[in-house]
């Protein structure tokens, strides 16, 4: 009798005030969900974007486009879509204070920064196959590794370094693989320059995503949506000035009417490869940044990885582009050192989850 009266209560310890038995499991349950759920959202918003924009912005040369400051604005132009998410997510979360002026300086210092990498990674695009554009871009997550090693405290693991030496050896390689039929000098000195400023550019990108994450994360406490978006809005706000200044100053905004006539696929279809590709910059920097803010720069590279194996095969259907033995064995190179930084990762996660099981409980 006593042993069913002890049971009893202690079974009916167990049960909310609410009734609800369970609702006591499903919280922790939903709450572990809704972060993986968060990364898988992100992580999708990344890998589209970035892809869609990249097909875009190489038609846009394919098809007769020529402007690189116009290339590069059609990154981060796309801002003023943000603005009805900026209202909507402001009245559920708190304004950052206005005494804070950390905020606005760093917004127009990497703001100036991404002009400078977006100018970068338009000629790049320009005078390059986009299969050898997205395998050169590959090489940011070696770069960021080991800025995030400098500044961010990574640890510089045996599987790390594999990524690195990996992601470097495809890289090399992609020098040496054969021009295109009928090369000419010039065609040679344009490859070339491609090259150097597509690598500029990434290393570039991943100093400065290693730097927004050391940055920002001491500024930005809540790392709210609101917050996100106002990173991403005003960042590009600064970087879209300033290529407008040298949209203009440069003069090739005289040109733009004629090219748009001359674009071989129609005026209407320029303006719509220039509107969809300033959108996709967009979504991919929300997920970019929402991955940096929410886990770190290096899982963003990762899941920015991964488009190593999607956009040189979409080149190839596409546009044509030759893959020769060189860049396949760069690829797979590429490949292999993305899995070998997410394997660091998945033996990262499964022993924080064996340290927090054998952890002490807090009294």
């Amino acid at each position: 009798m006593d042993f069913s009266i002890r049971e009893t209560k202690e079974t009916n310890s167990k049960i909310p005030e609410d009734g609800n038995v369970n609702s006591r499991f499903k919280f922790p349950l939903f709450k572990q969900h809704k972060k993986w759920f968060q990364m898988a959202i992100y992580s999708i918003l990344v890998l589209t974007g970035q892809s869609s924009a990249t097909l875009l912005g190489r038609l846009y040369f394919e098809k007769g486009g020529k402007s690189k400051y116009m290339a590069a604005l059609v990154q981060s132009a796309g801002f003023p879509i943000l603005i009805p998410l900026l209202l909507i997510t402001s009245s559920k979360n708190k304004p950052t204070r206005p005494e804070n002026f950390a905020l606005p300086a760093l917004y127009i210092c990497f703001g100036t920064f991404l002009a400078f990498d977006c100018m970068l990674y338009a000629i790049g695009l320009m005078h390059l196959p986009v299969s050898t554009y997205s395998l050169l871009c590959a090489s940011q997550l070696g770069f960021n590794a080991l800025f995030s090693c400098i500044l961010n405290s990574q640890k510089l693991t045996s599987f790390i370094v594999n990524s690195v030496f990996l992601l470097t050896v495809s890289t090399i390689l992609l020098i040496f693989q054969p021009g295109p039929p009928g090369a000419n000098t010039g065609t040679s000195g344009k490859f070339a320059l491609g090259f150097i400023c597509t690598l500029t550019g990434a290393a570039l990108y991943a100093f400065l995503l290693s730097l927004e994450q050391l940055a920002y994360g001491k500024v930005l406490k809540g790392k709210t949506v609101n917050e996100i978006l106002n990173v991403i809005f005003y960042e590009s706000l600064v970087t879209s000035c300033l290529l407008l200044v040298g949209l203009f100053g440069s003069g090739e905004w005289r040109v733009l009417k004629d090219e748009m006539e001359g674009f071989e696929l129609g005026g209407k279809v320029y303006v719509m490869v220039l509107v969809f590709g300033a959108f996709s910059w967009q979504v991919f920097g929300v997920g970019m940044v929402s991955l940096i803010l929410k886990v770190s720069c290096l899982f963003g590279n990762v899941i920015s990885t991964l488009n190593v194996g999607v956009v040189p095969v979409l080149g190839v259907v596409v546009f044509k582009d030759s893959m020769s033995g060189l860049k396949v064995v760069a690829l797979v190179l590429a490949v292999w050192g993305f899995l070998s930084f997410v394997y660091q990762q998945y033996v990262d996660e499964v022993k924080s989850r064996a340290e927090n099981v054998n952890s002490p409980p807090r009294n």
